[in-house]
């Protein structure tokens, strides 16, 4: 026994028992785990300005490999003439990273691209565009010209050698060139042309306020 215990008062009353009753069970609901992130894409081992063999793909996978790796090793410009930004080929974070890449390393590199269609990435959100948004001084996006004749096909030009056609936009199939200066000096000549008459999209305008 305690010594040092306080002593129980004599008028202390016995408080009667507390009843508690379930409400019943509960559901908890934690977050999902998150979800592993997609892999890394790698680019196709070609070298821009070297590799002289015509490299042809049909693949979501190869497509990427190809305009990855043209994009990594741009070094003056890189030109891409799309329907609509494609999000499967260039809503990616190493596209993005290679296009960040070019056009902080000299201001007098640049990225244009001319798209027919911009609404579904406004809407939907696609990393092009935002960093457009942070590089606009030499990163430009407009939209092709609907009251002019233009070419039915998706391209990406890499400085003056490197080139990845689609010739048909809604398939994958296409081919890529590391080393064909005539072939991508003729391409340069097209979008040129078709730069020159194309109009800003209200709807990138929007955006990028």
């Amino acid at each position: 026994m305690n010594e040092n215990a306080p002593e129980a008062a004599e008028n202390e009353v016995e408080l009667p028992a507390i009843e508690f009753q379930s409400p019943g069970r509960f559901s908890i609901h934690n977050p999902a785990p998150p979800q592993p992130e997609a892999p890394d894409w790698e680019p196709a081992p070609f070298s821009l300005g070297i590799h002289d063999r015509l490299e042809r793909f049909s693949t979501p996978e190869g497509a990427r490999a190809h305009a990855l790796a043209l994009m990594q090793q741009a070094r003056r410009r890189l030109c891409l003439y799309s329907p609509d930004l494609e999000p499967w080929l260039y809503h990616n974070s190493a596209i993005q990273q290679a296009c960040t890449r070019l056009l902080i390393s000299d201001p007098k590199c640049q990225l244009r691209i001319l798209v027919r269609d911009l609404s579904r990435a406004v809407k939907e959100g696609h990393r092009l565009l935002s960093l457009s948004r942070r590089l606009s001084s030499n990163f430009q996006i407009r939209r092709i010209n609907p009251d002019h004749p233009s070419e039915d096909l998706a391209y990406l030009i890499a400085d003056d050698r490197g080139l990845l056609v689609r010739p048909e936009p809604e398939q994958l199939a296409g081919y890529a060139l590391y080393n064909d200066p005539g072939r991508t000096r003729l391409q340069q000549t097209r979008f040129d042309q078709a730069w020159d008459l194309s109009i800003t999209d209200p709807d990138l305008r929007s955006f990028l306020i």
